[in-house]
């Protein structure tokens, strides 16, 4: 993953580096995807409380700057997602989803301003999970 930020306009699949973290800043990651990724809105209990707003990424597209020792981890139901919160904060920026367990889930709403744009967003029945998860892997159309 490259270190510096590109501006590249909206409608570009070409992937820029995105900066984010927690509420208080100890825990901060960089994440590359196109500035129009597609994002996931979840109606989970967990996705709908949080206000969580999924860019699903490869694992190798994610990397931690800084703030493993703050994260403390939460698994429920099945035990598979590996929910990430700051320990000091209590925000989870991202986490392990049991969707895609070789990628990364941020939650664009914890990304800095600047980098996203023009962004389509796609909701997911997660209070159904097991039936809606096919669709999930499906190119939007």
């Amino acid at each position: 993953m490259s270190s510096g930020h590109t501006e590249v306009p909206a409608g570009s699949a070409t992937p820029v580096v995105h900066r984010g973290g927690c509420h208080c800043g100890a825990v901060r990651f960089e994440v590359e995807a196109p500035v129009d990724a597609e994002l996931v809105d979840c109606n989970c209990s967990l996705c709908s409380a949080a206000g969580f707003l999924h860019l699903i990424v490869p694992a190798t597209a994610f990397r931690l700057v800084r703030g493993g020792a703050a994260l403390a981890e939460y698994r429920f139901n099945t035990r598979l997602a590996r929910h990430l919160f700051c320990r000091h904060c209590g925000v989870k920026s991202f986490y392990v989803p049991r969707s895609h367990p070789d990628g990364v889930s941020v939650n664009a709403r914890c990304l800095d301003a600047g980098t996203l744009a023009g962004n389509r967003v796609r909701p997911f029945d997660g209070r159904n999970w097991e039936a809606s998860i096919g669709g999930l892997h499906q190119a939007p159309g």
